[in-house]
């Protein structure tokens, strides 16, 4: 059985046991797991490599980039400040960054970036790294783009586009980047070791990605052995000008989450950098108070984990649920709860939360997994929830 690192409460030792079995099957090579019940932290295992080409072990204190389990950060940074009455989230977006109101987007509302309605998940053109780590560019182009859909009448996901939408509305109201006010408003008084933008002193403790390339090709997909059922889906990811790939491949040649010019950019829809520890902590400072805080109140977390849009994403081309800034899981998902929200990332990282169990979860791994069903977090959440008293 492969070393595991950390602890569990009593009772909530099969998820130690899920995790060694993740570890021991190959399907891990470096993972952390925490889990906070009604604000007490009850897991928090670590285990495998952080680098493997190096061998350096997985620490307590190993950072992890958790692509787009980011979004649901940006969102809470967003949700503050209307939380405090300086944001309107039903404003449109152009009171706060006037230069938005071109291409006919004069009335759309700050919820609909937040909720994925606001018809901009890609731009006209693609965009360079160079580009999409500056800032700058990106908020300017997308201010200038027109909406590929009348916003409001449809949901697609804004994959990359989301992050500098919402970042720059946060920009605009508190005067800061994104990364600073998480920093100064959420992640340190919440005791978070979470960031969006992280300071060159922190590098030496990021994991390093492992990505199955073939797994990520769209153009290796074989229509003909798709189930039917899926082929129609399918086809939108494998077409070169279809909405799907221009949104999910805004930026060429693609963003290296491995390059530590892109851990130190902000770029809140993909590169927040967190532990596991952080990511569950903050999801338990969502739903109640951690150690006498919470981030936002109970009827401003109610509002937010509203059903906002649901039905088949534009862009993903599969059912989804939508509410501000958090996405809700369907019935079909493991983690699902009439109350439960949280935002997962591309390869397999997680956080979410239930307010009717009062769990909080937080799942990141440095082996991305895509294109085949991916087990590993919801063995662990399993265990934790079976954990739970009646």
């Amino acid at each position: 059985m492969p070393e595991i690192s950390g602890e569990t409460a009593p009772g909530f030792e099969a998820v130690r046991t899920a995790f060694a079995a993740n570890l021991a099957s190959g399907l891990e090579i470096g993972a952390a797991v925490s889990v906070y019940l009604h604000g007490r932290k009850v897991v928090d295992l670590w285990g495998g490599l952080a680098d493997p080409g190096t061998g350096r072990p997985w620490r307590r204190d190993t950072l992890q980039i958790v692509y787009s389990t980011t979004k649901a950060i940006t969102a809470a940074c967003a949700l503050l400040l209307a939380q405090r009455g300086e944001l309107d989230l039903d404003a449109p977006v152009a009171r706060y960054w006037p230069e938005f109101a071109a291409g006919g987007k004069e009335h759309v509302p700050v919820r609909w970036l937040l909720t994925h309605q606001a018809g901009l998940p890609t731009l006209d053109r693609t965009i360079t790294p160079a580009e999409a780590i500056a800032w700058e560019p990106m908020v300017k182009a997308l201010a200038a783009q027109r909406p590929y859909w009348e916003p409001g009448t449809e949901h697609g996901y804004h994959g990359l586009t989301y992050g500098w939408l919402v970042g720059e509305v946060v920009r605009r109201v508190s005067g800061r980047g994104i990364g600073t006010f998480l920093r100064q408003e959420i992640a340190e008084p919440h005791g978070l070791d979470l960031w969006i933008g992280l300071p060159g002193s922190e590098h030496h403790r990021v994991s390093r990605i492992v990505t199955d390339a073939a797994a990520f090709d769209p153009s290796s997909i074989d229509l003909e052995a798709v189930p039917e059922a899926m082929r129609e889906v399918m086809a939108h990811y494998a077409d070169p000008a279809s909405l799907t790939v221009r949104a999910l491949n805004l930026v060429q040649p693609p963003l290296d989450h491995n390059d530590p010019a892109e851990w130190a950019a902000e770029m809140p829809s993909t590169n927040g950098v967190c532990t596991a520890r952080a990511l569950a902590r903050f999801y338990a400072a969502l739903i109640g108070e951690v150690d006498g805080r919470r981030i936002l109140t109970r009827d401003a977390l109610t509002a937010a984990t509203a059903e906002q849009a649901a039905g088949v994403d534009r862009v993903l081309r599969v059912p989804v649920r939508i509410g501000t800034g958090f996405g809700l899981p369907a019935p079909d998902t493991y983690w699902y709860s009439p109350t439960a929200f949280g935002f997962g990332g591309l390869g397999g990282s997680i956080g979410f939360a239930d307010p009717d169990s009062g769990l909080a979860f937080g799942y990141v791994m440095n082996r991305l997994v895509e294109g085949v069903p991916d087990t590993r977090a919801a063995s662990l959440y399993e265990a934790a929830r079976a954990a739970v008293p009646a």
